[in-house]
């Protein structure tokens, strides 16, 4: 039917659904280009696309397991990839060129010693990952603050007089004997850039420290200038010693030949040890043989030792009762003779004082009478004379007829061995 033909409430209805499917269809159309710049923010803050970036390169002997955007880390972190990987000329020393990207802020941990390439196994299967140890020491590599060169010292005393404690040197200063003078981030004053003066130098790189930063790479540490050197980001990149690890496959090539050239004297191991084994065999089976034999005689000997052991307990016992009643006995008996101990140490200490006082008379009556040992003496030879002559008379002498020994008589002859009888005789 013909839009003229609807009536006109039909036609005000109409054009107000049209307004509110256009209305909709521009909604919708902003709300996907929205989604879609935002799809593509996100994608591009993922991947780096809005970080600042350092360009590096490194020389290595071999390619082999690295490809073109792999992931470059650092302690661990992935913060960059490989951008190039390309063969030097024929006549270069130098094998491999290898170029890669490190994003903020990782480059900044990278400072002019102690960080360095290592390039090492990342699997079983000939691969190989790019990792930049972190600095320790020096400056960064790659910094973002602009450098300027000043060939005119007046100038810098200028810009440093109007702008005090903002200008840090962006190189080391030497002396004429290559003594080190000042360092690089040295805060430039007035007392400085006077004995900077009186060295007569050709140039001298500054930069200004309240000067905001760039959003790329401005420059780069030399060490052979010992000073940051301005750089195109774009055409040139920053060099990094590397530390090669050689590919998992020719460690494992190297180890296939060690073990062949070692071969040999495994085999000859291999014969010694089956030597070994066929004499332990040999030692083993006349031990078994020996043990069969000695068998017997140990069940004799666990057969002695039960029938011992019956015996013995008997004895012990008896032993024991036995010790006991003498323990019983020999108390008393101790006792006794204790108390007997005793008392004849009271009766010898009173015999030993009598005999003592006796002795002390006698000996008071000897020095008293010095005639009274020859008087005992006389008295003796008498009685000796009256007892011989009694025994000499005819009516008692009978009593002394087995008497006939003489008191003095000479000792027997000495007993001799047989052979010492034999030396006599001869």
């Amino acid at each position: 039917m013909p839009l003229q033909d609807l009536t006109p409430q039909l036609r005000t209805r109409l054009s107000r659904m049209e307004k509110a499917v256009g209305w909709f269809v521009f909604l919708a159309t902003l709300l996907l280009l929205f989604g879609f710049g935002y799809y593509l923010y996100h994608l591009a803050d993922q991947r780096g696309w809005f970080k600042i970036k350092a360009k590096f390169h490194t020389y290595v002997q071999s390619s082999a397991g690295l490809n073109v955007g792999e992931p470059v880390f650092i302690m661990g972190f992935a913060v960059g990839h490989i951008t190039a990987i390309r063969p030097m000329p024929p006549n270069n020393p130098r094998g491999v060129r290898v170029e890669f990207e490190v994003d903020d802020p990782y480059f900044r941990y990278i400072w002019s010693r102690g960080s360095y390439v290592k390039v090492s196994p990342a699997g079983l299967l000939n691969q190989r990952q790019i990792e930049v140890t972190r600095g320790t020491n020096g400056y960064e590599v790659c910094v973002t603050q602009p450098i300027t060169v000043f060939t005119n010292l007046s100038d810098l005393e200028e810009k440093v007089a109007a702008q005090p404690g903002q200008w840090q040197l962006s190189q080391e200063v030497y002396d004429e004997q290559s003594n080190l003078l000042f360092r690089a981030y040295t805060w430039l004053t007035a007392s400085n850039l006077q004995r900077i003066a009186g060295l007569h130098l050709p140039f001298l790189r500054a930069y200004n420290n309240r000067e905001a930063d760039k959003h790329y790479i401005v420059a780069s540490w030399h060490p052979r200038d010992h000073s940051y050197e301005s750089f195109t980001p774009r055409d040139e990149t920053t060099w990094l010693p590397a530390v090669e690890t050689p590919p998992v496959a020719d460690e494992l090539q190297a180890m296939v030949e060690e073990a062949k050239a070692a071969l040999p004297g495994i085999l000859d191991l291999t014969n010694q040890l089956r030597a070994i084994l066929n004499n332990s065999a040999l030692v083993t089976s006349n031990l078994n043989v020996a043990i069969v034999a000695v068998h017997p005689v140990l069940t004799n000997a666990n057969l002695l030792v039960a029938h011992l052991d019956s015996n013995v307990n008997p004895v012990l016992r008896n032993a024991n009762l036995l010790v006991a009643r003498l323990n019983t006995n020999v108390n008393p008996v101790l006792t006794n003779a204790n108390l007997l101990v005793a008392h004849l140490d009271t009766n010898i200490t009173a015999s030993l004082v009598n005999l003592a006082d006796i002795t002390s008379n006698l000996n008071a009556q000897v020095q008293s009478n010095s005639n009274i040992l020859s008087g005992i003496s006389k008295t003796v030879t008498d009685a000796d004379n009256l007892i011989q002559g009694i025994k000499r008379f005819w009516l008692i002498h009978y009593l002394f007829k087995n008497e006939t020994k003489e008191t003095n008589a000479p000792p027997p002859a000495p007993v001799l061995s047989p052979r010492e009888q034999q030396e006599n005789s001869q």
